[in-house]
C-alpha cells in the first residue's frame, strides 16, 4: 500500500532538539567531496541551471555557479548590484483592487442595464413614481454586490504577509540581519529553529534540520533535510523530482522546525515556489484577458491571426461586460435571459409605439411598462437577499460563505478535489499498530481526539492463535498486568515515553487534550499515556522530582543515522538502560539481539532469518499506509553510566535488543467515510490530491471510501503520482476513461491541471484545501473550499466558502444547503417569470383596447405593474427562498443541465402558468367592460380619472386584484413542482394537509396572506386608488367575477400538475422496463 513508505520514513525520520551548536561546529563537521557529485550532472552547471535546478547539483557546484563563497558570502557591492538585477525579494501584487472597477462590474450586467434604461426613460418623461421605484431596485442590487466583491479581493495581500520580515545573511565575512526583501540569489543565509525561510535555497550544511512545509506541499510532518543529497531527473521522460522530495532544498515561507543550517539562496521573489503560486493565482484571477495569437502550419503568425485574436478579445470583454461568460452557471444563464428579455422588451415597446402612432408620453410610459413587465425586476434583489439568508444558515452548520453566488454553485458540484492532510484526515499523527515479536500485535482504536489518552482502547492479539484478543489499555490506564508475559510491552512503552521530548497534557483553558513537540513523538507520548506511563510521571525533572527514571545523556536524531538514543538510570534499583528509536533499517543495524521471550527479557541473536521476519512485518504495516519506526534498548553497565554524557554515541548505540515496530499515521476523521459516501450517493465524485506519498494516500483513500479496495496503483489510472499525471499531455489526460481519484506528491500546477481537466469534461468542481499550495486551484475551481482552523490566510482568501471546523463532513452540509438553494431559486425564478409572461401578454393583447382617439387603454397601469413585480411577487419569492430542503435532496443527482434552473419542465410551467394568468386577467377586464358594462373606454383614461373612465377604472381595479392574487397563490403552488397544493406532504389529514404544508414556511404564509389583504386598501383608499394606481374599486357583483377567476386559476394549475404527474409516472415506468430489459440481455 505504501511502496516507498520505508524509504520516506528513513528520510523524514524524526529528531529531537539537539544541544545548541554553533555554525562553526557545523562547518567543521561538513565535508564536500567529489563522490557526492551526481554522475549525470558532474559537469559544472551554468548560473541559470544552478538557479533553476539547484537540487540536481552538489552544493559546491551551485556555490561556484552563483559565484559565492560560503564563508565570506557576497560583498555589499555585489549584493547591491544583484538586488538591482533581480529586484526585491517580494511577491508582486498584480492588479490593485479598484472600487470604481468593482462598481462598474456591478452595473455592467444585462439585467441592471435594462432597469437603468427603464429608469432613465421614466424620469425623462417626468414619471417620478415609476422611475424612483426602478432606481431603488437598481441601487439595492448595486450596493449589495459592491460590498460583497470589494471585501473578497485580498488574496495577494495575504500572500505577501507570509514573507519573513528579516533574514540573517553572511556578507563581507560577517553575519548580519537584513530585511527579507533585500535577500538576493547568491546570499548565504543562516537558519535556526523557529526561523521563517526568506527565499528558496540550496542547503549547504545542516545539523538535524527539519522544515515544516505543510502549507506548501501538504506534507503532514516536518521534512528532514540533507545537504549531501542530489536529485536527478528520473524516468524515460526525465521527470523532475517533486518539491516535497527535494531534501536538499528549503523554500520561502516555510519554517524551521528543528536544527540549524547554512543555505545558499537560489531564487527570490516571484521565482520562488510560493512566487510561482502567486503568479498562478494572479493568472487564474485574470482569466486570460488577451486571446493568444494563433499560428499557421509553419508556425508563423499572419496578419489575419492578429485580427482574429483582437476580435475575439474584444468579444470576450463585451461578453464579460454583460456577464455572459463569467460567473456561476445561474449567473450566466440569468444574464443571457436578461439579454433575451431586453430584446423582447424592445420589440414589445416598438409594438406599443407602432400601434399608437409613435407619440404621446402616455404611450412612452406604457411602452416602458410593457418592457419592464418582461424583466423580473425583483429577481436580483430577491436572489441576493435569499443567498444572504442562506449564508447565515450555513454559519450554523460550520460553513462561512465569502461569496454569495457560491451557494448556488455548491448545489451544482459534480466533483470534489480534496486535500488529504487536515481535511479528510485529522492532521495529527497517532499510533495505529504495534508489533512485538515476543508478544503479538496490538491495535489502537480510532478516535476523533488523537491526543486524548482516555478515548479509545488498545487491543492485543497474542502470537498464540488459540488465545482471544484482550484489551490491555483503556481510559488512560492499563487493563492488564504489564509484568510477566507483557514485560516486553512495558519495555516498549518505556522507550516511547522517556526517549521522547514531546509533551502531552490537558489544556484546561481549551478544555481539550493537546501536545507540544514533534508530531511523531507526540503520538508516541500519547501511547505511553494510554498505559499511564507518560514521561511527566515516570521521568525525573524539575516539575516531577518523584520520577524514578533519571536521564544520564541524550543522543539526538542525526540525519545520517536516522535514529536517536537516550541513557537513563532507574533509581529504585540502580539499573541503567540505553533506549533507542528510529527508522527500521538503521535501528536494526545497531541491534545484536531480538527480544523473543516475554519473561526475564528473553532474547536471542539477531540473524538473517529474524531480520527477514522483521522486514516482512514492516512491509505489512507499511502497506496499511502507516509510517514504521523501530524501538530497541539494552542494559547499560555501571562503568558506561559513570561516563555520563561523555559516553561515545557509537558505544551507546551498539549491541541493542530489538523490541518491536510501531506504525503511525495521520488518521482519517471518523466522519470522513460517511461524508464521502454521502457525496457518492449524491452523484458526486471525490478526488484526493495530496502532497503525501502514494502508498499513504491510497490507504487513506480506501479507508474513507474514495477508492475501492485492491486497486492496483501500478496498472490503474485511478491512482497516480504527480509526475505521472504531469507527464501526460492534455490530450492524453482527456483520453483516460476516468480521471484519477488519487494523485500523490502533488505540486500546485498538478492541482490546477486537474481542475482544468475536469472543466474540459464539462464537470463542475470544488477544491478543498488549507495550504498555500492549494490557493491557485481554489481560485480556479468553480467552488473553492478552505479550512478555517488550520488553513492559511491565502487559502481562505482564495476560496469561496470556509469550513470553520476543518471537517470534510461539513462539505456535505454545504452541498445540502447549496442544493436547497438551487431548488428554491428554481422555484422563485419560475414564480417571477410566469408572472412576467402573464403581465406581458396582458399588456400586449391589451393594445387592442382602443378609445375613440385611437390610443390603447391599459388593462393594467404602470404603477400596478411595478407594485405586483416588487411587492406581491418580490416578497413571496423571498419566502420561496426559505423553503426547507426536500427529504431526498442528497439522493438526487447533480444538476448538469447547461440551461441551469431552466430545464424543459420549468419552461413549460412558466408558459402555461403565465398564459392562464393572462387569459383570466383579460377575461376579467373584458367581462366587466363589455359583458356587463357599456364598453365605453372613455377619454385619456391612461393619464388621470374623469367621469368617462369609471368603467375602465373599475375593470382595471378588478384586473389588478386577480393578477395580484394569481401571483400570490402561484407562490404556494410552486413550492412543489408536481404535487398538488392540497397534498404536498403526507403528515396530516386530507382536509388540513394544505394548511400544515403552507404553515411550515411562516414567512411565505405571511407574505401571501398580507399580500391578499393589501389589495383592499389599495382599491378602496380614495386618492391612492384613482390618482396613484389609476383604478377604482369594483362593484359588488364584479367581486364575483374576481373570485370565480381565482378559482379557475387554481383549477387550471392543479390540472396542469395532474397532467405532469401522469406523464412522468409513465416515463418512469418505461425507463424502468427498459433498464430491466437491458439488464436481462446482459445476463443472457
Amino acid at each position: 500500500m505504501w511502496g516507498d513508505s520505508f524509504q520516506q520514513a528513513i528520510i523524514a525520520g524524526f529528531c529531537m532538539n539537539s544541544k545548541t551548536q554553533s555554525l562553526s561546529s557545523i562547518e567543521k563537521n561538513a565535508a564536500f567531496d567529489d563522490k557526492h557529485l551526481p554522475s549525470a550532472y558532474s559537469a559544472p552547471p551554468s548560473e541559470e541551471e544552478a538557479r533553476e535546478f539547484p537540487h540536481r547539483y552538489d552544493a559546491r557546484a551551485v556555490l561556484e555557479a552563483l559565484r559565492t563563497d560560503k564563508s565570506k558570502g557576497l560583498t555589499t557591492q555585489e549584493a547591491r548590484e544583484r538586488l538591482k538585477h533581480y529586484g526585491n525579494n517580494e511577491l508582486s501584487s498584480g492588479d490593485s483592487v479598484s472600487p470604481v472597477k468593482i462598481l462598474i462590474n456591478q452595473i455592467a450586467n444585462a439585467m441592471t442595464l435594462v432597469l437603468l434604461i427603464a429608469m432613465i426613460v421614466s424620469l425623462a418623461i417626468t414619471s417620478w413614481i415609476e422611475g424612483g421605484v426602478i432606481g431603488g431596485v437598481v441601487g439595492i442590487n448595486v450596493f449589495v454586490g459592491f460590498i460583497q466583491e470589494y471585501s473578497a479581493e485580498k488574496t495577494m495581500s495575504s500572500l505577501r504577509s507570509l514573507a519573513s520580515p528579516t533574514a540573517t545573511v553572511i556578507r563581507d565575512h560577517n553575519s548580519m540581519t537584513i530585511p527579507a526583501p533585500e535577500v538576493v540569489p547568491g546570499d548565504i543565509v543562516e537558519l535556526a529553529t523557529g526561523d521563517t525561510i526568506p527565499a528558496d535555497g540550496r542547503v549547504i550544511e545542516c545539523m538535524n534540520l527539519e522544515t515544516d512545509e505543510a502549507l506548501l506541499t501538504g506534507e503532514s510532518i516536518p521534512v528532514a533535510k540533507n545537504a549531501q543529497d542530489t536529485f536527478q531527473p528520473t524516468g524515460p521522460e526525465n521527470d523532475e523530482v517533486g518539491i516535497g522530495d527535494r531534501l536538499n532544498m528549503v523554500y520561502a515561507s516555510s519554517s524551521v522546525s528543528k536544527g540549524r543550517a547554512i543555505v545558499l539562496v537560489t531564487s527570490t521573489g516571484m521565482r520562488t515556489e510560493i512566487g510561482k503560486i502567486a503568479d498562478a493565482l494572479q493568472g487564474a484571477s485574470k482569466n486570460r484577458k488577451i486571446r493568444e495569437v494563433k499560428r499557421n502550419a509553419y508556425g508563423k503568425k499572419r496578419p489575419h491571426h492578429y485580427i482574429e485574436a483582437g476580435a475575439l478579445t474584444i468579444m470576450d470583454h463585451v461578453l464579460a461586460f454583460l456577464g455572459l461568460n463569467v460567473g456561476t452557471p445561474l449567473q450566466i444563464m440569468l444574464s443571457k435571459l436578461a439579454v433575451l428579455l431586453f430584446v423582447i422588451a424592445v420589440i414589445f415597446a416598438i409594438i406599443v409605439f407602432a400601434s399608437n402612432n409613435w407619440h404621446d408620453n402616455e404611450v412612452i410610459i406604457y411602452a416602458v411598462a410593457t418592457g419592464v413587465s418582461m424583466i423580473p425586476a425583483s429577481l436580483t434583489a430577491v436572489l441576493t437577499i435569499t443567498m444572504s439568508m442562506g449564508s447565515r444558515a450555513m454559519v450554523r452548520r460550520n460553513v462561512i460563505v465569502r461569496k454569495l453566488e457560491s451557494l448556488e454553485a455548491v448545489g451544482s458540484i459534480t466533483d470534489i478535489c480534496s486535500d488529504k492532510t487536515g481535511t479528510l484526515t485529522q492532521g495529527k499523527m497517532v499510533v495505529r499498530k504495534i508489533w512485538l515479536p515476543s508478544v503479538g500485535d496490538l491495535d489502537v482504536s480510532e478516535t476523533n481526539e488523537p491526543f486524548n489518552p482516555h478515548k479509545g482502547e488498545v487491543t492485543l492479539r497474542p502470537n498464540d492463535e488459540k488465545s482471544d484478543c484482550v484489551t490491555v489499555a483503556s481510559e488512560g490506564r492499563p487493563q492488564e498486568d504489564l509484568s510477566g508475559k507483557l514485560q516486553p510491552l512495558h519495555d516498549m512503552l518505556l522507550v516511547t515515553s522517556i526517549c521522547n521530548l514531546a509533551k502531552v497534557f490537558y489544556d484546561e483553558d481549551a478544555d481539550a487534550w493537546t501536545a507540544h513537540g514533534d508530531p511523531t513523538e507526540s503520538a508516541l507520548q500519547t501511547l505511553a499515556f494510554r498505559f499511564d506511563m507518560p514521561k511527566t510521571k515516570i521521568g525525573k525533572s524539575e516539575d516531577n522530582v518523584n520520577g524514578e527514571w533519571v536521564q544520564i545523556g541524550e543522543y539526538p536524531f542525526d540525519s545520517s543515522l536516522k535514529r536517536m538514543a537516550v541513557t537513563y538510570t532507574y533509581q529504585p534499583t540502580g539499573e541503567h538502560r540505553a533506549l533507542m528509536k528510529g527508522a527500521v533499517e538503521y535501528v536494526l543495524a545497531a541491534c545484536r539481539y531480538v527480544q523473543t521471550k516475554p519473561e526475564d527479557h528473553g532474547k536471542e541473536e539477531m540473524n538473517e532469518n529474524v531480520k527477514d521476519m522483521i522486514i516482512s512485518q514492516m512491509n505489512a504495516i507499511a502497506k496499511l499506509g502507516l509510517r514504521v519506526l523501530a524501538l530497541a534498548h539494552r542494559p547499560l553497565s555501571d562503568k558506561e553510566a559513570s561516563q555520563g554524557e561523555s559516553l561515545e554515541r557509537e558505544s551507546v548505540e551498539s549491541n541493542m535488543v530489538f523490541l518491536g515496530l510501531v506504525g503511525l499515521y495521520d488518521p482519517p476523521r471518523p466522519e470522513s467515510r460517511d461524508a464521502v459516501h454521502t457525496c457518492h450517493t449524491a452523484g458526486i465524485e471525490v478526488h484526493m490530491l495530496t502532497g503525501d506519498h502514494a502508498g499513504t494516500a491510497k490507504a487513506i483513500a480506501e479507508q474513507v471510501g474514495i477508492l475501492s479496495p485492491n486497486v492496483d496503483e501500478k496498472t490503474s489510472s485511478l491512482v497516480m503520482t504527480a509526475a505521472e499525471f504531469d507527464r501526460k499531455s492534455d490530450e492524453e489526460i482527456d483520453q483516460l476513461p476516468e480521471l484519477p481519484l488519487v494523485i500523490a506528491r502533488c505540486a500546485p500546477q498538478t492541482k490546477v491541471r486537474m481542475i482544468e481537466a475536469l472543466h474540459r469534461r464539462k464537470r463542475f468542481c470544488a477544491m478543498t484545501g488549507d495550504g498555500v499550495n492549494d490557493s491557485p486551484s481554489l481560485k480556479l475551481s468553480d467552488v473553492g473550499i478552505a479550512m478555517g482552523m488550520a488553513g492559511s490566510d491565502v487559502a481562505k482568501d482564495a476560496s469561496d466558502i470556509v469550513l470553520t471546523d476543518d471537517n470534510f463532513a461539513s462539505i456535505g452540509h454545504a452541498m445540502e444547503e447549496g442544493r436547497r438553494m438551487f431548488s428554491n431559486i428554481r422555484k422563485f425564478v419560475l414564480h417571477l417569470l410566469a408572472q412576467n409572461v402573464g403581465q406581458a401578454c396582458v399588456l400586449l393583447i391589451g393594445l387592442a383596447f382602443k378609445d375613440d382617439t385611437g390610443l390603447s387603454v391599459f388593462p393594467l397601469s404602470p404603477v400596478e405593474i411595478l407594485y405586483i413585480i416588487m411587492v406581491t411577487s418580490g416578497f413571496p419569492a423571498m419566502g420561496l427562498g426559505m423553503e426547507a430542503a426536500a427529504v431526498d435532496v442528497m439522493k438526487q443527482k447533480p444538476n448538469r443541465s447547461r440551461f441551469g434552473v431552466f430545464n424543459l419542465e420549468v419552461l413549460c410551467d412558466l408558459l402555461v402558468y403565465g398564459l392562464i394568468m393572462a387569459a383570466l386577467c383579460l377575461a376579467t377586464f373584458s367581462l366587466i367592460l363589455y359583458r356587463w358594462g357599456s364598453g365605453d373606454l372613455g377619454l385619456n383614461c391612461n393619464d388621470s380619472y374623469n367621469d368617462s373612465c369609471l368603467e375602465v377604472f373599475r375593470a382595471r381595479g378588478a384586473t389588478f386584484v386577480v393578477m395580484t392574487w394569481f401571483s400570490l397563490f402561484l407562490a404556494w403552488e410552486v413550492t412543489h413542482m408536481r404535487r398538488s397544493f392540497f397534498a404536498m406532504g403526507t403528515d396530516a389529514h386530507w382536509y388540513n394537509q394544505w394548511f400544515v404544508d403552507t404553515w411550515r414556511n411562516k414567512f411565505l404564509f405571511a407574505c401571501v396572506i398580507l399580500g391578499f389583504i393589501s389589495v383592499f386598501p389599495i382599491i378602496y383608499i380614495p386618492g391612492l386608488n384613482h390618482i396613484v394606481f389609476l383604478h377604482k374599486d369594483p362593484e359588488g357583483w364584479e367581486w364575483g367575477i374576481i373570485f370565480v377567476c381565482t378559482a379557475i386559476f387554481f383549477l387550471g394549475v392543479e390540472s396542469w400538475k395532474y397532467i405532469k404527474r401522469i406523464y412522468f409516472r409513465r416515463a418512469e415506468r418505461i425507463e424502468t422496463r427498459s433498464a430491466n430489459k437491458h439488464k436481462g440481455d446482459d445476463v443472457v
